[in-house]
C-alpha cells in the first residue's frame, strides 16, 4: 500500500514543534500527513491530517477519535520509526519534515538516519533553527554571502564544495576524523551559486531556516545519488550550471 500525492505533504512528527515553524511550511503544501502522535499536534493548529501513519502507539484517544478512521493506517512493525513509517508507505514530489527535531536527542538522531535511507526523496527536515537534507550528488545554491553552510558525514564520504569560504575539489569527510560544519558563503565569486557535490551517499547539508527557498530551489535541479547512473560520479566542477 501506498499514498500517492502529486502536490508537497507537510510531515508533521510528534516532537517539539513550535508554531513559527508549522507557520513557515503550512502554506507551502496541500496534503498534511501525521507520523502517529503528530497527529495530535496537527490538530492543535486546527489541521485535520489527510492520513496518520505510524504504530499508533503515541496518538491520543481524542485525537484518533477526532480523525476518520479511514485516514489511519497503522503499521505494527517496531523495526523503524515512525518517520521511517511515513515516508515508506507515501509518495510526493516534496516532503516538508517537521516535528523531529529538537526535544530528545535519540529521536533527532533516528530523524537524520531516516535521511540517509532516503537519499533518493526530497526531504527536508526543517527545525527551530535550520533546515537539513540529505546532501545529493550535486547541488548548486543561490546563497547570501556569509551565509553558514555545514555538510556533516555519518559515513566516509568525498565532497566537492565551490564559493564557500574554505572551498574544496575534492575533501575526504569522516565522521571520526574530518567534518565539515561552519563553513560560509565567500564573497569572492558573489553572485555565482554555491555548489556542492559528493562522491556517495551518507552527508547532511545543514543551513539556516533562511535559507529554505534556495535549498528547496536547489534539490529540486539537484542530482540525487539513486537517480544517477552507475558509475558516474559528478565533481564540481561539471555537475551544475
Amino acid at each position: 500500500m501506498s499514498l500517492k500525492y502529486k502536490d508537497s505533504v507537510v510531515l508533521v512528527g510528534g516532537g517539539d514543534l513550535a508554531a513559527d515553524v508549522f507557520n513557515l511550511v503550512q502554506d507551502r503544501a496541500k496534503v498534511f500527513v501525521a507520523a502517529d502522535g503528530g497527529a495530535d499536534a496537527l490538530l492543535g493548529f486546527g489541521v485535520i491530517p489527510d492520513a496518520v501513519i505510524g504504530d499508533m502507539d503515541s496518538l491520543s484517544e481524542a485525537g484518533r477519535a477526532a480523525i476518520p478512521e479511514d485516514r489511519i493506517f497503522e503499521v505494527s512493525e517496531q523495526e523503524s520509526t515512525d518517520f521511517d513509517k511515513a515516508l515508506r508507505l507515501s509518495e510526493a514530489p516534496l516532503v516538508y519534515a517537521i516535528g523531529f527535531t529538537g526535544g530528545r536527542q535519540d529521536h533527532e538522531l533516528a530523524a537524520l538516519h531516516v535521511l540517509l535511507r532516503y537519499a533518493n526523496r526530497l526531504v527536508v527536515l526543517v527545525g527551530d533553527e535550520d533546515v537539513t537534507v540529505h546532501l545529493p550528488a550535486c547541488i548548486a545554491l543561490n546563497l547570501p554571502v556569509g551565509m553558514r553552510v555545514s555538510v556533516f558525514p555519518m559515513g566516509p564520504v568525498t565532497v566537492g564544495m565551490a564559493g564557500l569560504r574554505w572551498s574544496f575539489e575534492a575533501l575526504a569527510l569522516h565522521p571520526m576524523h574530518k567534518i565539515g560544519t561552519s563553513n560560509e558563503v565567500a564573497e569572492i565569486g558573489a553572485g555565482a551559486p554555491v555548489v556542492l557535490t559528493s562522491d556517495a551517499p551518507g552527508a547532511l547539508l545543514i543551513l539556516p531556516k533562511e535559507a529554505l527557498d534556495a535549498l528547496v530551489t536547489g534539490m529540486r535541479e539537484a542530482d540525487l545519488h539513486s537517480l544517477q547512473p552507475e558509475g558516474s560520479v559528478k565533481t564540481w566542477a561539471n555537475c551544475c550550471p
